[in-house]
This record gives structure tokens, sequence and C-alpha cells, in this order.
């Protein structure tokens, strides 16, 4: 054998140890990288368009308007907590087997309600004990591109929130 021969093999067999080392290292690192990319793809998960699930329905039944007209029955979501309050109806697109959603507060006061993270364009009917007082139309946050509120024209116990072009 020659010493280019043997010096060749040394290196081939450097490049064997290197290759069989790389290989080593190299599974475990793509399958840490499948396993990360897969706990984040599932934690970061858009919020659903349709999250009725979270909330109990109702059937209420609204009697006729100030305005006049026949008393309307509305299937709707029930927010009755704070959590639920400040959440209402973010991030829906549409509504899936309701019609909206009636706030429901423990007092009586001027309320106002907002457009953040709203995604649909909103109706929103003001109730003090079972008759409507008013009536706002609440622009989607993509429609309006800037936050605006709406405030309800006196005191309401109860607010329903339903889409304006269902």
């Amino acid at each position: 054998m020659t010493i280019n021969s043997l010096n060749l093999k040394a290196q081939m067999s450097k490049l064997h140890l290197k290759s069989k080392n790389f290989r080593y290292f190299i599974i475990p690192v793509i399958i840490l990288f499948l396993i990360s990319m897969s706990i984040y793809l599932l934690s970061s998960k858009k919020t659903p368009t349709s999250q009725t699930g979270d909330f109990e329905t109702i059937n209420y039944t609204l009697p006729a308007s100030p305005a006049g007209g026949k008393p309307k029955t509305y299937t709707l979501l029930v927010a009755d907590t704070p959590a639920q309050w400040e959440k209402g109806l973010m991030f829906f697109r549409k509504l899936d087997g309701v019609d909206g959603m009636i706030f429901i507060f423990p007092d009586s006061q001027y309320r106002t309600f907002w457009n953040k993270n709203t995604l649909m364009d909103l109706k929103l009917l003001w109730i003090q004990n079972d008759k409507q007082i008013g009536e706002s139309f609440l622009p989607s946050i993509e429609k309006s591109k800037e936050i605006v509120t709406v405030s309800s024209p006196g005191l309401a116990n109860k607010v329903i929130e339903l889409p304006a072009n269902p």
C-alpha cells in the first residue's frame, strides 16, 4: 500500500465516523423540531370563528318595540358574568344556530359597548326591564379600522347583540 492510499483510507474512515456521528445528531434535532412545531401550531391556533359552546343559550322574547310591531323571539347566547361581558362576540365571524347574544346585568346603568376584535357589524338593542329603550349600530373593527363605542340612551339591565347583516 502506498502512503496516498493509506492517507485516503484514513480520510474515508474519518468521513464515515463524521457521517455516523452526524446521523446521531441530526435525527434527534429533526424530532425535536417536529415536536416543537406541533406544539406551536396547536397552541397558536386562532380563535375559532364560532364559539357558541362557551355560552349557554336561551330563547328570549322581546315585547313589541317602542316603534310598534310584534313581539320577537330570539335564540341567544347568554353573557351573564364579567368575563363573558368582556368577551361578548369578539372574534365571531358568524353565528351558528343562534340569533345573537344577550348581556344580562345585575343592575341598571348606562351601558357602553365597543367593537374591539368584533368581526361582524352588530345591531344593539338596549333593554330595561324587558322593554326595548333604543337601538344602535356598531360597525366591525374591520370596517371602521378604529375602536368605536356606542352607549345606551338610558339605563339598561340587558343588551342584545344581533348581526346587523344576517
